[in-house]
C-alpha cells in the first residue's frame, strides 16, 4: 500500500536520521504505532536494528521524533504566512486555507488519527503532539491576533480566544466529515469557500 508522505521538512542535515523518519512515517501509518517493529522500519531504511538504536533509543523515541517534524513542517508554513503582514483579510484567508488543507489532507488525517489513538495507551505521546502543533499554532496565532489588535486591523479582543474561535470556524465541518469518512476529500474551490464563509464570520465579530 502506497502512503502519500508530507514533503519533506529538511529540519535536520543528517540524511539518514531523515531516511529513518521517512521509513518510520510509513510503517505506522501503514500498521499503526503498536504493531509496528524496529526491525520493520530497518528493513525499509535499508540497514540494521542497531542502526535505528544509534539514533533514537525506542521505538517510543523515535515516534516522538517523527511527530515533532510533522509538526514543525506545519508550523513553519504557517510562520511565512502570519509574518507576511499586509490587509487582515488577505492574511486570515491564507492562513485559514492552509491550516484546513493540512488538516484534511490525506496524510493529515491518517496522521492524527494515529496520534489519537495511541494517546489512549500513551498521554505523553498526545500531550507532545498537541504541544508542539496544535498549541503551539494557537499561540502563534493569538500573538498575531493581538499585534492586529494593537494596530487597529482587528477589534480590541482576548488573542487567545479569538485565536481558537477563528480556527474552529474553518476546520469544524470539514474535519470532522472527513475524519468519519462521511465524504471525500474536499476540493480546493470547497476549501476556499469555507474558509472565505469562516473569515467573513470571523470578521463581523473581530473587525474593525
Amino acid at each position: 500500500m502506497s502512503i502519500q508522505l508530507e514533503p519533506r521538512s529538511r529540519l535536520d542535515r543528517d540524511g539518514r536520521r531523515e531516511a529513518i523518519l521517512d521509513a518510520a512515517a510509513e510503517v505506522f501509518l501503514e500498521q499503526g504505532f503498536a504493531a509496528s517493529s524496529m526491525n520493520e522500519i530497518a528493513a525499509r531504511v535499508g540497514g540494521s536494528k542497531g542502526t535505528l538504536y544509534n539514533y533514537f533509543k525506542s521505538k517510543e523515541a523515535l515516534f516522538a521524533a517523527y511527530i515533532a517534524r510533522h509538526c514543525a513542517f506545519q508550523q513553519r508554513a504557517m510562520d511565512d504566512l502570519l509574518a507576511s503582514g499586509g490587509d487582515i483579510r488577505d492574511v486570515l484567508d491564507a492562513v485559514g486555507r492552509t491550516y484546513l488543507e493540512i488538516s484534511v489532507a490525506p496524510f493529515g488525517l491518517r496522521n492524527f488519527v494515529l496520534v489519537v489513538s495511541e494517546a489512549w495507551r500513551a498521554p505523553e505521546i498526545g500531550r507532545a503532539f498537541y504541544d508542539a502543533g496544535p498549541r503551539r499554532g494557537l499561540e502563534k496565532l493569538a500573538a498575531f491576533m493581538a499585534q492586529a489588535s494593537a494596530d487597529g486591523r482587528l477589534k480590541p479582543c482576548d488573542p487567545e480566544v479569538a485565536a481558537a474561535q477563528f480556527v474552529a470556524l474553518c476546520q469544524n465541518r470539514l474535519l470532522k466529515a472527513c475524519l468519519t469518512n462521511a465524504r471525500p476529500s474536499p476540493t480546493a474551490e470547497e476549501i476556499a469557500d469555507e474558509v472565505a464563509a469562516a473569515v467573513k464570520t470571523f470578521l463581523a465579530a473581530f473587525g474593525v
